[in-house]
């Protein structure tokens, strides 16, 4: 796609400016979502036209005003071109989702990271996605494989409302339960002790909740999949980094870990994965 939209505004900006635009550029459905930097502001509606006239998938384009934030992790958005509406329905590895980008986080660029945690589960697992957007992870993992079975978690009522209806959508609802309120306290009063793996897919909160990720693990313990924001860096020095700050209590100890950067998220910023496996510790 990021071709097409180079030879769509060759004519329009210069190489500098492409590779700026492209670079914030998402297509959510049929919905675009730019992150124009201020420079280019003057010719935001002359962007957005020219997508819109020669991207038949595209139907609706807004501009991403503010950085992700709040409780919900939402964007402000402008409208600039197309219908004017963020309700939009998305396809990801074989699944449909409802998604509305002005009410729920969602990004298409967890796309590849969602198909390597299902490739990794096995059958019969039992999965905890603490912070569940519209269920993208859950879904795609129960579609994949058909023994598993999900909870999927998340404080944002249009969310909650999201994955029950993406779940009837791809035929996965007697699998996947979704829940509505606060991680920690979902665990602690109806999933502890139930999980072989956990999904944090929060980067700001993962930290503060990984105590109750290690309360939904089965005794005999089970792998957490930890998101963080951290300074680019190699692997290796944000694993020796991280692990010491993670409370592994009197339960379990950590038999294997392995990370990967999962994408760059600002300048010299990168969004990682450390994946955990924890073994019950021999008293």
């Amino acid at each position: 796609m990021s071709r097409l939209i180079k030879k769509i505004l060759a004519d329009k900006l210069s190489p500098e400016e492409l590779n700026e635009v492209i670079s914030g550029f998402d297509i959510i459905g049929d919905i675009a979502v730019l992150k124009i930097p201020d420079r280019l502001l003057s010719k935001k509606y002359l962007i957005a036209k020219t997508l819109l006239d020669n991207v038949k998938s595209i139907r609706c384009v807004f501009r991403q005003v503010s950085p992700v934030s709040g409780e919900y992790r939402l964007m402000e958005l402008e409208h600039l071109a197309g219908e004017d509406r963020t309700f939009t329905e998305y396809r990801e590895s074989g699944c449909r989702f409802y998604v509305d980008i002005a009410k729920v986080y969602f990004s298409p660029r967890l796309s590849g990271e969602r198909l390597r945690i299902a490739n990794l589960v096995k059958d019969n697992e039992v999965i905890v996605n603490m912070f569940a957007g519209v269920g993208t992870f859950s879904i795609v993992i129960a579609k994949k494989r058909k023994t598993t079975r999900h909870y999927a978690i998340d404080l944002n009522p249009d969310a909650y409302q999201l994955i029950l209806k993406n779940a009837y959508l791809n035929k996965v609802e007697d699998r996947v339960t979704a829940f509505l309120g606060d991680a920690g306290r979902i665990i602690e009063y109806y999933l502890s002790g139930c999980a072989d793996r956990v999904l944090m897919p929060y980067p700001e909160r993962a930290l503060e909740y990984f105590p109750f990720a290690l309360k939904a693990l089965k005794e005999d313990g089970g792998t957490v999949h930890v998101y963080l924001h951290v300074k680019s860096k190699p692997i290796e020095e944000v694993i020796e980094e991280v692990l010491p700050k993670l409370d592994f209590g009197k339960k379990f100890v950590v038999e294997d870990v392995s990370g990967r950067v999962v994408r760059e998220v600002g300048p010299r910023i990168d969004q990682v994965v450390l994946d955990i496996r924890l073994e019950r510790l021999e008293s």
